[in-house]
């Protein structure tokens, strides 16, 4: 309020001139209650109301209204998912209010302000044209007037990339030597990788192409030349080349000299009148008569004191086994040669317990293998196998935990069961007994996985799918009209069962084929895979047999036996076995560098007591496909799902921890419990865990319902000091959105036995006229050992010629190694090989040639 009291009089005696101007201030305090009381709610003006002597003067009105800002925002902003580049917007309605309120944008909780990449609209949007990862946050719209100050929901922004793949990498090698097989080149989904959630890259990350490579050609000597004239230095000269064949595609050059070099004139030729040869004076000649027979008389007497020493040793000890000493089998031939005893007992030559008079040395001429009919009867009873599970006869007591399974077909005709109330055991009533009873408390944990089906003189196959594990009976192995039912187990194994200083581990499964009295005529081959890295040669692996709650070794794959033959491959084993039992392949490391092969695998699934939660479940399990089928149906039940195609991985024996660890989580999307990204496996833990894999978790959880549904991480897994493996996740979160990824590789899993020719990629007939072919002799030594070196079957030759037909057995051999190959390539290639071999020989035998040549194209018209 303005206003005056008067004018004052200057001593110019004029009220005109205004010396000085008095203003006065005035205030009134009023309460909202007393206005309320008054004037009621509603809005209502007043003004100021001055007056004097001269006059009454009033202001302006002033409207008063109530000031309120309502709690709740018209519009909240909504989290947004955008892709890198694109549009951001937010939109924010203030919730009512006197005065209207003003908007501000808060990000992390920080204030943003609108620059050339931000923009606050006057409608109080926020809009970022081109989102950049840096725009990834939690927004928060906030309005204030001068009542309050009121702030929006949390709005999360999560800008993502989407994965682009690389270039492919080049074509890696082929995987095999010389033949047909398989390169594969790769591209990763790196360009860029996928980030906060983006999509995963569509298409194959792999690519396979066949590629066919020569195989390498040994050379071979051609005829020697004519010898030339006698020179000046009484010599003359042949040679030859190695033409017949050339080497090619890498192929050996031939042993032996090219060229040769012999005196023409029998010693008589001289050079300034002295004889190049000068006969001997004949004393000297006496004198070396007399040494020579002299020697010979030491050396036979020696002898005789040897193996009067040995014959004595021998005759006290009380276990007896038998060595072969002399490898004069190795030449294909029967020749003479030497058994002697052994101290330490091998139940696989004869039965231990048995006082057989070996203990003199004694020389034979005949086969390589043999055995005593009484022998195999009483060394059968002995060495018992572990009974099926689900196989019952007729007749056995109800007690019986493992029972014998009956069949119509299962004995041999002429051995019949009794089916009056005596048990049956698998010995086929040999001696009526039943020793399937003593054994059943041997068993030390409940078989996995079986197979069984009956075969006949058309042999057959057994399998367990996707197990790595096969059996292969030949045509001809079981008589005629006589029918076995045979079976295979898979049987869980400890480590700790090996050996005391836990230097030895399983590389392979623990296989059982039987029934126990089964008696075949030829050996069976069985495929058992391993995890062994056999790059190098750091392993000492043996064969072993399980034979009453001890392992036995049965032989070194890498050396020779007659009693069983291994064929040591890098992921699989084929082993030619007569005896059923259980057996599995042990490895001894030699040094910290052997190393065998781990699978990594990941599997995930809602967590069942957190509606938010997701659980993330890493294994690792020895690099064998029955492991990893034992670890799929095992998520199958719990209804986990595998969320990247595995890996493998070497662990070397060298002491160091396995480290895995979760990384790249979307932080703005998802939490992990503390302490639970780096997780770590002792050495030990990993390196005896056979068949039992080893699994670590790590528990997510999403922040809301509203955050996305998707999950995108890498999982490293890495020995200490070694290499890292990583195993990228995309997955959808939601329980229903994918089912489990099946774990059965073939094409019908439910086919686990093929009986006659069907179970053969050799005819019958054409392996009869191969073996026919091959076992006989030449006047260069036995075919079937040019046949076993043309299929890479060399080694340990003195097997192959104990056996009846030595071709038909390296034949089983062959089928066992290409059980999955759909062709007969290498085994034409091996006869045409051989064929130009022998077309080459001026001995050779014509209708062998022409017969080979037959076979061949045979071969390639089914191939």
């Amino acid at each position: 309020m303005d206003g005056g009291e008067g004018c004052s009089y200057t001593d110019l005696g004029s009220c005109g001139y205004r010396k000085s101007l008095k203003i006065r201030e005035v205030m009134i305090n009023v309460s909202r209650q007393q206005v309320e009381d008054f004037h009621g709610p509603e809005d209502y003006w007043c003004l100021c109301v001055a007056w004097s002597h001269l006059g009454t003067s009033k202001s302006r009105k002033a409207t008063v209204r109530i000031a309120y800002l309502r709690k709740n925002f018209e519009q909240d902003p909504q989290g947004s998912e955008v892709p890198l580049n694109g549009m951001i917007v937010l939109h924010c309605r203030p919730p009512e209010g006197v005065p209207a309120a003003e908007v501000e944008w808060l990000k992390n909780d920080d204030p943003i302000s609108s620059d050339g990449v931000i923009n606050t609209r006057g409608d109080h949007n926020l809009i970022i044209a081109e989102a950049r990862l840096s725009d990834s946050g939690n927004y928060t719209c906030v309005a204030s007037n001068i009542v309050a100050k009121r702030k929006s929901a949390t709005a999360s922004v999560v800008v993502y990339v989407n994965g682009g793949w690389s270039m492919w990498t080049d074509w890696a090698p082929c995987n095999v030597r010389c033949g047909r097989g398989v390169q594969k080149r790769s591209r990763s989904c790196t360009n860029p990788a996928p980030l906060n959630g983006g999509t995963f890259c569509e298409g194959m990350s792999v690519q396979k192409s066949t590629c066919n490579i020569l195989c390498p050609v040994d050379g071979g000597w051609g005829e020697w030349s004519e010898w030339t004239l006698c020179s000046g230095d009484c010599e003359r000269q042949r040679s030859r080349e190695c033409t017949a064949p050339e080497p090619k595609h890498g192929g050996r050059l031939c042993d032996g000299v090219s060229l040769s070099a012999e005196n023409c004139t029998g010693g008589e030729c001289t050079q300034d009148r002295k004889l190049l040869h000068d006969p001997k004076p004949q004393g000297v000649e006496g004198g070396s008569d007399v040494a020579l027979y002299s020697g010979l008389a030491a050396g036979v007497v020696t002898v005789v004191v040897l193996i009067v020493a040995v014959t004595l040793y021998r005759r006290s000890q009380s276990e007896y086994g038998v060595d072969v000493i002399d490898s004069s089998a190795l030449t294909g031939g029967f020749q003479s040669f030497t058994f002697k005893t052994s101290r330490q007992a091998n139940p696989l030559l004869i039965n231990s317990s048995m006082q057989a008079d070996l203990t003199v040395s004694r020389t034979y001429t005949s086969p390589m293998c043999f055995q005593d009919s009484i022998d195999k009867e009483l060394m059968t009873e002995r060495l018992l196998l572990d009974p099926m599970s689900d196989i019952k006869v007729k007749g056995v007591a109800e007690r019986t935990e493992y029972p014998i399974m009956s069949h119509p077909q299962t004995f041999p005709r002429g051995l019949a069961p009794d089916y009056r109330g005596v048990p049956v055991g698998p010995t086929l009533g040999r001696r009526g007994k039943n020793p399937f009873n003593a054994q059943v408390s041997q068993w030390s944990s409940k078989p996995s996985h079986r197979a069984s089906a009956v075969f006949g003189h058309a042999g057959g196959k057994l399998m367990v799918p996707n197990t790595g594990i096969s059996l292969l009976v030949p045509h001809g192995g079981i008589a005629e009209d006589t029918t076995w039912e045979m079976y295979m187990i898979i049987n869980q194994e400890d480590s700790s069962a090996l050996s005391d200083d836990g230097s030895e581990i399983f590389l392979s499964p623990a296989v059982t084929y039987g029934p126990t009295g089964l008696d075949l005529s030829c050996p069976i081959a069985m495929t058992i895979a391993h995890c062994a890295d056999t790059s190098a040669n750091n392993w000492t692996i043996r064969l072993k047999r399980h034979v009453q709650d001890n392992w036995e070794k049965v032989m070194s794959v890498e050396e020779d036996s007659t009693s069983c033959y291994c064929l040591l491959e890098a992921q699989r084993c084929h082993v030619l076995l007569q005896q059923p039992g259980r057996y599995a392949l042990v490895g001894e490391p030699l040094n910290q560098d052997a190393a065998k092969r781990l699978q990594l695998a990941v599997f995930g699934s809602p967590d069942p007591s957190n509606a938010l939660g997701f659980t993330l479940r890493v294994y690792c399990v020895d690099d064998t496909p029955h492991a990893f089928q034992e670890l799929a149906m095992t998520e199958q039940s719990q209804g986990g799902r595998l969320l990247e195609e595995p890996k493998m991985m070497v662990f070397r024996g060298n002491k160091n921890s396995l480290q895995v660890s979760i990384q790249d989580v979307p932080q703005l999307l998802w939490t992990i419990k503390p302490f639970t990204t780096c997780q770590e496996f002792s050495f030990s833990q990993v390196w005896t865990a056979h068949q039992r894999p080893l699994q670590c978790a790590f528990s997510l959880e999403r922040y809301s319902h509203h955050s996305s549904t998707h999950l995108s991480c890498k999982i490293g897994i890495r020995q200490v000091e070694g290499d890292e493996q990583l195993l990228q996740i995309y997955t959808s979160v939601l329980e229903n959105e994918k089912g489990v990824v099946p774990f059965c590789s073939q094409a019908d899993c439910s086919i686990t036995s093929q009986t006659g020719s069907r179970a053969f990629k050799i005819p019958p007939s054409i392996r009869q006229r191969i073996s026919a072919t091959f076992d006989s002799a030449n006047a260069k030594g036995k075919d079937w050992q040019l046949l076993a070196q043309k299929l890479q079957i060399s080694r340990n030759l003195c097997y192959f010629a104990c056996q009846e037909s030595p071709s038909s057995v390296i034949l089983s051999l062959w089928e066992a190694q290409h059980q999955g190959a759909a062709d007969l390539d290498s085994l034409a290639s091996a006869l045409e090989e051989i064929s130009r071999v022998q077309a080459s020989r001026t001995d050779s035998l014509g209708h062998s040639e022409e017969e080979l040549g037959s076979l061949d194209s045979e071969l390639n018209h089914l191939g």
